[in-house]
């Protein structure tokens, strides 16, 4: 069994420009934790061009090395040849399921979650509507006592918020209020899929601070999930679907703003996944919104915060954006805030869309790792611009015994009442 090249790039041909200096090594979460060549980039990249070489007997063989890498780009930052690592992982993925779709009662989940629940908002919303009923019953804490929800999924599960804070942004356009001096300058805001039930706080906080700086602001009631996570489990063609039901959605739009780190990284990458111009078209479109608003700069100043914080870089707007510089230019904003450095800002954290539940004890690991670092730096209070980074560490800080606040940039920008 070989890959050749694929109809969105040649994948192979990209294995072929690492020169093996080993440089991504210590760059990388898994090889840290394990030591294991094969589980490095250099070592996948050696076993993904040994497939498409047809020197492997057993594809699937060399899938738990791919399954067990995060997908976190740091080693493109690290790698002096360029090498368009996460586009042969996902490319390699792809064609592995494809063949020969994983099996078990877990992979069973993720496909039937990701595509049935967690790309279709209204059952999104319906599904986490019954956990909150289920928090409020206990039947949450008699699950994990049963055994019937694993230790490490329930230490990692978010409380679901009430139903007030997790009802959607309206639909349309908005426009910054009376007294407001307006920038004539109207942005798209993409909501997101776990963003909207889980931390609809920072949805509200992107688009209150949208307004109060004088833009207006269009919520496109069609817009999709980002097909990120279909991606990385290596369902490219559904992913697909909802990325062309996003170019559509925004057709309009002259900037589309985000504020999650990896739906901002798939979407400027809609080109290598559509493979057309119009993806590719839609893909410059695309901001972070401490993109957008450190180069627009603040008209409202933020309302004064006297803490110390660190921020954190999450891997998909570091490493697979190459956004490090606004969000701290932002942060120094914020009246009374202490912005203290940590050792480990761009370590990955562990999260990496559903990893820590398909591999919590790698996960565990890297978590912890980043905790230690975060902790060293004596914060009141950790920063970071991506939904699951934020789980990730606000869960390990809690089961430290740790009380620091985990928030989004955004929410530190927001002005005076």
């Amino acid at each position: 069994m070989t890959f050749s090249a694929d109809s969105k790039g040649d994948a192979y041909a990209r294995t072929l420009d690492c020169v093996h200096c080993g440089l991504c090594l210590p760059t990388c979460p898994t090889y840290q934790v394990l030591g294991v060549e094969a589980d490095s980039p250099r070592g996948r990249i050696y076993l993904m061009r040994a497939l498409a070489e047809g020197r492997v007997q057993d594809p699937q063989s060399i899938r738990p090395f791919l399954d067990r890498c995060l997908d976190c780009r740091a080693c493109e930052t690290a790698c002096p040849s360029g090498v368009k690592y996460g586009e042969v992982l996902e490319t390699t993925r792809a064609k592995l399921e494809q063949q020969q779709p994983a099996r078990g009662l877990a992979a069973w989940l993720v496909r039937t979650l990701l595509w049935h629940v967690v790309a279709h908002q209204r059952r999104l919303r319906i599904a986490f509507a019954l956990l909150r009923a289920t928090e409020r019953l206990g039947l949450r804490w008699l699950a994990t006592r049963l055994g019937l929800m694993p230790a490490h999924m329930a230490a990692i599960a978010p409380t679901v918020p009430p139903a007030a804070e997790r009802a959607p942004l309206r639909t349309g356009l908005h426009v910054p209020p009376p007294g407001v001096a307006r920038r004539g300058v109207k942005v798209a805001l993409f909501t997101g899929c776990i963003m909207e039930p889980v931390f609809g706080r920072v949805n509200r906080a992107t688009l209150q601070v949208l307004l109060a700086n004088g833009f207006d602001v269009d919520v496109p009631a069609a817009q999709r999930c980002c097909g990120a996570l279909l991606v990385h489990a290596g369902q490219p063609e559904r992913a697909r679907e909802l990325a062309r039901a996003n170019v559509a959605a925004f057709a309009d739009a002259d900037l589309v703003l985000n504020n999650s780190a990896g739906c901002g990284c798939a979407m400027k990458e809609y080109g290598h996944l559509l493979g057309d111009e119009a993806g590719a078209a839609f893909g410059k479109k695309c901001r972070d919104i401490s993109e957008f608003l450190a180069e627009a700069g603040l008209t409202a100043a933020p309302r004064p915060l006297a803490a110390k914080a660190a921020y954190d870089d999450p891997c998909h707007l570091c490493h697979g954006q190459g956004v490090r510089a606004q969000p701290r230019q932002l942060l120094a904003q914020v009246p009374g805030l202490e912005m203290v450095a940590h050792g480990k800002p761009e370590d990955c954290c562990g999260s990496a869309g559903i990893y820590n539940l398909l591999q919590p004890d790698v996960a565990e690991e890297i978590g912890r790792r980043k905790i230690e670092s975060l902790v060293r730096a004596g914060v009141d209070l950790v920063v970071t611009g991506n939904p699951g980074c934020m789980l990730q560490i606000d869960s390990h800080l809690r089961r430290a015994g740790h009380r620091i606040a985990v928030r989004h940039p955004i929410e530190l920008l927001v002005p005076p009442a």
